[in-house]
Protein backbone atom coordinates (compact mmCIF):
# COMPACT_ATOMS: atom_id res chain seq x y z
CA UNK A 1 0.00 0.00 0.00
CA UNK A 2 3.08 2.22 -0.02
CA UNK A 3 2.77 5.80 1.19
CA UNK A 4 -1.01 5.58 1.44
CA UNK A 5 -0.75 4.25 5.00
CA UNK A 6 0.07 7.25 7.16
CA UNK A 7 0.28 5.22 10.37
CA UNK A 8 -1.10 2.09 12.04
CA UNK A 9 -1.28 1.43 15.74
CA UNK A 10 -2.72 -0.96 18.29
CA UNK A 11 -3.62 0.45 21.71
CA UNK A 12 -4.34 -1.36 24.96
CA UNK A 13 -5.02 0.30 28.31
CA UNK A 14 -4.04 3.66 26.85
CA UNK A 15 -0.64 2.53 25.60
CA UNK A 16 0.55 1.91 22.06
CA UNK A 17 1.75 -1.62 21.37
CA UNK A 18 5.08 -2.20 19.69
CA UNK A 19 3.83 -3.90 16.52
CA UNK A 20 4.54 -3.56 12.77
CA UNK A 21 2.69 -0.70 11.05
CA UNK A 22 0.45 -2.76 8.80
CA UNK A 23 -3.38 -3.08 8.60
CA UNK A 24 -3.21 -6.88 8.70
CA UNK A 25 -1.13 -6.76 11.88
CA UNK A 26 -3.68 -4.39 13.41
CA UNK A 27 -6.61 -6.63 12.41
CA UNK A 28 -4.92 -9.70 13.85
CA UNK A 29 -3.99 -7.92 17.10
CA UNK A 30 -7.53 -6.76 17.86
CA UNK A 31 -8.81 -10.27 17.12
CA UNK A 32 -6.34 -11.83 19.52
CA UNK A 33 -6.80 -9.43 22.42
CA UNK A 34 -10.27 -8.20 23.27
CA UNK A 35 -8.87 -5.34 25.36
CA UNK A 36 -7.09 -3.66 22.44
CA UNK A 37 -8.27 -1.49 19.57
CA UNK A 38 -6.53 -0.46 16.36
CA UNK A 39 -6.21 2.77 14.41
CA UNK A 40 -5.34 2.73 10.71
CA UNK A 41 -4.73 6.07 9.00
CA UNK A 42 -4.91 6.36 5.19
CA UNK A 43 -4.27 9.27 2.85
CA UNK A 44 -6.02 9.32 -0.54
CA UNK A 45 -6.11 5.52 -1.00
CA UNK A 46 -6.89 3.89 -4.33
CA UNK A 47 -9.95 1.70 -4.77
CA UNK A 48 -7.91 -1.49 -4.37
CA UNK A 49 -6.18 -0.22 -1.27
CA UNK A 50 -9.45 0.83 0.33
CA UNK A 51 -11.06 -2.52 -0.48
CA UNK A 52 -8.26 -4.33 1.30
CA UNK A 53 -8.91 -2.37 4.50
CA UNK A 54 -12.64 -2.93 4.01
CA UNK A 55 -12.14 -6.71 4.03
CA UNK A 56 -9.89 -6.63 7.08
CA UNK A 57 -12.28 -4.62 9.26
CA UNK A 58 -15.66 -5.37 7.68
CA UNK A 59 -16.40 -1.80 6.62
CA UNK A 60 -19.78 -1.13 5.00
CA UNK A 61 -19.82 -0.91 1.20
CA UNK A 62 -21.70 2.42 1.01
CA UNK A 63 -19.46 4.07 3.58
CA UNK A 64 -16.37 2.92 1.68
CA UNK A 65 -17.70 4.45 -1.55
CA UNK A 66 -18.22 7.77 0.24
CA UNK A 67 -14.71 7.65 1.68
CA UNK A 68 -13.22 7.20 -1.80
CA UNK A 69 -14.97 10.33 -3.10
CA UNK A 70 -13.45 13.48 -1.67
CA UNK A 71 -16.38 15.90 -1.81
CA UNK A 72 -19.03 14.48 0.50
CA UNK A 73 -21.34 16.52 2.67
CA UNK A 74 -20.38 16.37 6.38
CA UNK A 75 -22.54 13.74 8.04
CA UNK A 76 -22.79 10.97 10.61
CA UNK A 77 -24.18 7.54 9.68
CA UNK A 78 -24.57 4.27 11.54
CA UNK A 79 -24.02 0.87 9.95
CA UNK A 80 -24.76 -1.86 12.50
CA UNK A 81 -22.40 -1.39 15.42
CA UNK A 82 -20.15 0.99 13.46
CA UNK A 83 -20.34 4.78 13.13
CA UNK A 84 -19.07 6.64 10.08
CA UNK A 85 -18.32 10.35 10.42
CA UNK A 86 -17.48 12.50 7.37
CA UNK A 87 -15.76 15.81 8.12
CA UNK A 88 -14.70 18.63 5.79
CA UNK A 89 -11.24 20.01 6.56
CA UNK A 90 -10.43 23.68 5.93
CA UNK A 91 -7.24 25.66 5.54
CA UNK A 92 -6.68 29.23 4.39
CA UNK A 93 -4.48 30.53 1.57
CA UNK A 94 -3.98 34.20 2.42
CA UNK A 95 -2.43 35.19 -0.94
CA UNK A 96 -5.66 34.51 -2.79
CA UNK A 97 -8.18 34.99 0.05
CA UNK A 98 -9.11 31.35 -0.56
CA UNK A 99 -10.45 28.68 1.77
CA UNK A 100 -9.28 25.26 0.56
CA UNK A 101 -11.18 22.14 1.55
CA UNK A 102 -10.41 18.48 2.12
CA UNK A 103 -12.16 15.55 3.73
CA UNK A 104 -11.65 13.13 6.59
CA UNK A 105 -13.81 10.00 6.90
CA UNK A 106 -13.70 8.26 10.27
CA UNK A 107 -14.88 4.66 10.60
CA UNK A 108 -15.47 3.86 14.27
CA UNK A 109 -16.13 0.27 15.32
CA UNK A 110 -16.16 -1.40 18.73
CA UNK A 111 -12.43 -2.14 18.45
CA UNK A 112 -11.08 -0.25 15.47
CA UNK A 113 -10.80 3.20 13.91
CA UNK A 114 -10.02 3.80 10.24
CA UNK A 115 -9.39 7.38 9.10
CA UNK A 116 -9.31 8.23 5.39
CA UNK A 117 -8.03 11.69 4.53
CA UNK A 118 -8.19 13.64 1.25
CA UNK A 119 -6.44 16.94 0.56
CA UNK A 120 -3.38 18.66 1.98
CA UNK A 121 -5.05 20.03 5.08
CA UNK A 122 -6.24 18.28 8.21
CA UNK A 123 -3.12 16.20 8.86
CA UNK A 124 -3.67 13.79 11.75
CA UNK A 125 -0.09 12.85 12.65
CA UNK A 126 0.03 15.60 15.29
CA UNK A 127 -3.39 14.57 16.58
CA UNK A 128 -2.23 10.95 16.95
CA UNK A 129 0.96 12.00 18.72
CA UNK A 130 -0.89 14.25 21.18
CA UNK A 131 -3.47 11.56 21.87
CA UNK A 132 -0.79 8.92 22.50
CA UNK A 133 0.64 11.22 25.18
CA UNK A 134 -2.70 11.07 27.04
CA UNK A 135 -3.06 7.48 28.19
CA UNK A 136 -6.12 8.30 30.29
CA UNK A 137 -7.93 9.62 27.21
CA UNK A 138 -6.91 6.65 25.05
CA UNK A 139 -8.44 4.43 27.69
CA UNK A 140 -11.86 5.43 26.35
CA UNK A 141 -11.13 3.39 23.22
CA UNK A 142 -12.17 4.30 19.65
CA UNK A 143 -14.37 7.13 20.96
CA UNK A 144 -11.18 8.91 22.06
CA UNK A 145 -9.82 8.81 18.52
CA UNK A 146 -13.10 10.15 17.12
CA UNK A 147 -13.05 12.97 19.65
CA UNK A 148 -9.41 13.82 18.86
CA UNK A 149 -10.08 13.93 15.10
CA UNK A 150 -13.22 16.06 15.52
CA UNK A 151 -11.41 18.40 17.91
CA UNK A 152 -8.49 18.81 15.50
CA UNK A 153 -10.76 19.53 12.53
CA UNK A 154 -12.86 22.05 14.48
CA UNK A 155 -9.69 23.78 15.73
CA UNK A 156 -8.80 24.15 12.05
CA UNK A 157 -12.18 25.82 11.47
CA UNK A 158 -11.43 28.36 14.20
CA UNK A 159 -8.02 29.17 12.72
CA UNK A 160 -9.54 29.72 9.28
CA UNK A 161 -12.35 31.87 10.72
CA UNK A 162 -9.81 34.06 12.52
CA UNK A 163 -7.79 34.52 9.33
CA UNK A 164 -10.88 35.36 7.30
CA UNK A 165 -11.93 37.84 10.00
CA UNK A 166 -8.64 39.71 9.53
CA UNK A 167 -9.36 40.05 5.80
CA UNK A 168 -12.94 41.15 6.49
CA UNK A 169 -11.61 43.89 8.80
CA UNK A 170 -9.27 45.01 6.01
CA UNK A 171 -12.18 45.20 3.58
CA UNK A 172 -14.25 47.23 6.04
CA UNK A 173 -11.41 49.71 6.51
CA UNK A 174 -10.98 49.99 2.75
CA UNK A 175 -14.70 50.51 2.10
CA UNK A 176 -14.93 53.38 4.59
CA UNK A 177 -11.58 54.98 3.77
CA UNK A 178 -11.48 58.48 2.20
CA UNK A 179 -9.82 57.13 -0.95
CA UNK A 180 -11.78 55.70 -3.82
CA UNK A 181 -11.47 51.91 -3.75
CA UNK A 182 -12.80 49.00 -5.77
CA UNK A 183 -13.65 46.34 -3.17
CA UNK A 184 -16.61 44.56 -4.76
CA UNK A 185 -14.52 41.74 -6.26
CA UNK A 186 -12.68 41.01 -3.01
CA UNK A 187 -15.90 41.12 -1.00
CA UNK A 188 -17.48 38.63 -3.40
CA UNK A 189 -14.49 36.30 -3.09
CA UNK A 190 -14.62 36.45 0.70
CA UNK A 191 -18.37 35.78 0.72
CA UNK A 192 -17.79 32.73 -1.45
CA UNK A 193 -15.12 31.46 0.94
CA UNK A 194 -17.38 32.07 3.95
CA UNK A 195 -20.05 30.05 2.17
CA UNK A 196 -17.52 27.21 1.83
CA UNK A 197 -16.92 27.44 5.57
CA UNK A 198 -20.64 27.27 6.30
CA UNK A 199 -20.98 24.14 4.18
CA UNK A 200 -18.34 22.47 6.32
CA UNK A 201 -19.45 23.72 9.72
CA UNK A 202 -23.25 23.88 9.78
CA UNK A 203 -23.99 20.17 9.18
CA UNK A 204 -21.79 19.22 12.15
CA UNK A 205 -23.72 21.06 14.84
CA UNK A 206 -26.45 18.47 15.41
CA UNK A 207 -24.24 15.31 15.21
CA UNK A 208 -21.65 16.68 17.64
CA UNK A 209 -24.46 17.68 20.01
CA UNK A 210 -25.72 14.10 19.85
CA UNK A 211 -22.26 12.76 20.69
CA UNK A 212 -22.11 15.19 23.60
CA UNK A 213 -25.30 13.75 25.06
CA UNK A 214 -24.36 10.12 24.47
CA UNK A 215 -25.10 7.77 21.60
CA UNK A 216 -24.60 4.00 21.17
CA UNK A 217 -20.95 3.31 20.41
CA UNK A 218 -19.70 6.38 22.26
CA UNK A 219 -18.75 5.84 25.90
CA UNK A 220 -20.73 8.06 28.29
CA UNK A 221 -17.42 8.92 29.95
CA UNK A 222 -16.27 10.47 26.66
CA UNK A 223 -19.39 12.65 26.32
CA UNK A 224 -17.92 15.65 28.23
CA UNK A 225 -15.09 15.86 25.70
CA UNK A 226 -17.60 16.03 22.85
CA UNK A 227 -19.47 18.78 24.71
CA UNK A 228 -16.31 20.85 24.48
CA UNK A 229 -16.11 20.21 20.73
CA UNK A 230 -19.81 21.08 20.39
CA UNK A 231 -19.17 24.43 22.10
CA UNK A 232 -16.35 25.15 19.66
CA UNK A 233 -18.53 24.20 16.68
CA UNK A 234 -21.31 26.53 17.90
CA UNK A 235 -18.85 29.34 18.44
CA UNK A 236 -17.19 29.08 15.03
CA UNK A 237 -20.59 28.67 13.39
CA UNK A 238 -21.78 31.92 14.97
CA UNK A 239 -18.52 33.59 13.96
CA UNK A 240 -19.03 32.46 10.37
CA UNK A 241 -22.57 33.82 10.33
CA UNK A 242 -21.30 37.14 11.69
CA UNK A 243 -18.62 37.31 8.99
CA UNK A 244 -21.20 36.69 6.28
CA UNK A 245 -23.40 39.46 7.70
CA UNK A 246 -20.46 41.87 7.87
CA UNK A 247 -19.51 41.14 4.27
CA UNK A 248 -23.09 41.71 3.11
CA UNK A 249 -23.13 45.04 4.97
CA UNK A 250 -19.74 45.99 3.55
CA UNK A 251 -20.91 45.20 0.01
CA UNK A 252 -24.07 47.30 0.49
CA UNK A 253 -22.00 50.16 1.90
CA UNK A 254 -19.51 49.91 -0.96
CA UNK A 255 -22.27 50.04 -3.59
CA UNK A 256 -23.87 52.98 -1.79
CA UNK A 257 -20.56 54.84 -1.78
CA UNK A 258 -20.07 54.15 -5.47
CA UNK A 259 -23.54 55.53 -6.17
CA UNK A 260 -22.85 58.66 -4.11
CA UNK A 261 -19.50 59.15 -5.87
CA UNK A 262 -21.19 58.84 -9.25
CA UNK A 263 -23.78 61.44 -8.22
CA UNK A 264 -20.98 63.75 -7.07
CA UNK A 265 -19.22 63.30 -10.40
CA UNK A 266 -22.40 64.06 -12.32
CA UNK A 267 -22.98 67.23 -10.26
CA UNK A 268 -19.43 68.41 -10.93
CA UNK A 269 -19.75 67.72 -14.65
CA UNK A 270 -23.12 69.50 -14.76
CA UNK A 271 -21.71 72.52 -12.91
CA UNK A 272 -18.75 72.86 -15.28
CA UNK A 273 -21.05 72.44 -18.29
CA UNK A 274 -23.30 75.22 -16.94
CA UNK A 275 -20.27 77.49 -16.43
CA UNK A 276 -18.96 76.75 -19.92
CA UNK A 277 -22.40 77.39 -21.41
CA UNK A 278 -22.30 81.11 -20.54
CA UNK A 279 -19.29 82.15 -22.68
CA UNK A 280 -20.45 79.73 -25.36
CA UNK A 281 -23.85 81.44 -25.48
CA UNK A 282 -22.39 84.96 -25.57
CA UNK A 283 -19.85 84.02 -28.21
CA UNK A 284 -22.62 82.35 -30.21
CA UNK A 285 -24.80 85.42 -30.12
CA UNK A 286 -22.04 87.81 -31.14
CA UNK A 287 -20.91 85.37 -33.75
CA UNK A 288 -24.10 86.04 -35.74
CA UNK A 289 -23.17 88.26 -38.65
CA UNK A 290 -25.86 90.94 -38.35
CA UNK A 291 -25.01 94.63 -38.89
CA UNK A 292 -27.37 96.14 -36.35
CA UNK A 293 -26.21 94.47 -33.13
CA UNK A 294 -25.83 96.42 -29.84
CA UNK A 295 -22.32 97.58 -29.07
CA UNK A 296 -21.01 95.86 -32.19
CA UNK A 297 -18.79 98.83 -33.14
CA UNK A 298 -18.04 100.01 -29.58
CA UNK A 299 -14.29 100.35 -29.00
CA UNK A 300 -14.39 98.61 -25.62
CA UNK A 301 -17.12 96.11 -26.55
CA UNK A 302 -14.77 93.16 -26.86
CA UNK A 303 -13.25 93.74 -23.45
CA UNK A 304 -16.62 94.39 -21.88
CA UNK A 305 -18.00 91.10 -23.18
CA UNK A 306 -14.96 89.19 -21.88
CA UNK A 307 -15.35 90.87 -18.48
CA UNK A 308 -19.05 90.04 -18.43
CA UNK A 309 -18.41 86.39 -19.27
CA UNK A 310 -15.68 86.15 -16.60
CA UNK A 311 -17.91 87.76 -13.97
CA UNK A 312 -20.83 85.48 -14.72
CA UNK A 313 -18.63 82.35 -14.77
CA UNK A 314 -16.97 83.37 -11.48
CA UNK A 315 -20.36 83.99 -9.86
CA UNK A 316 -21.64 80.61 -10.98
CA UNK A 317 -18.44 78.95 -9.76
CA UNK A 318 -18.85 80.51 -6.30
CA UNK A 319 -22.48 79.42 -6.21
CA UNK A 320 -21.71 75.80 -7.14
CA UNK A 321 -18.92 75.73 -4.56
CA UNK A 322 -21.31 77.02 -1.92
CA UNK A 323 -23.94 74.31 -2.61
CA UNK A 324 -21.27 71.58 -2.72
CA UNK A 325 -21.37 70.77 -6.42
CA UNK A 326 -17.70 71.66 -6.90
Amino acid sequence: MGGVIVDCGVYAEGERQDLPKDPETVAQAIDDDGAAFGWVGLHEPSDAEMRRVQRLFGLHELAVEDALKAHQRPKVERFGDAIVVVLRTLWYVDEGDAVETGQVSVFVGPRYVVTVRHGEGGELATTRQQLEERASMLGHGPAAVLWAVCDSVVDGYEEVADQVEVDVDEVESSVFSPERTSDAERIYKLKREVLEMRRAIQPLRDPIEQFAHGVPGISPKAAPFFRDVADHVSRVSDQTEALDTLLSSALAAHLARVSVQQNDDMRRISAWVAIAAVPTMVAGIYGMNFDNMPELRWHYGYYAVLLLMAAVCFTMYRFFRKVGWL
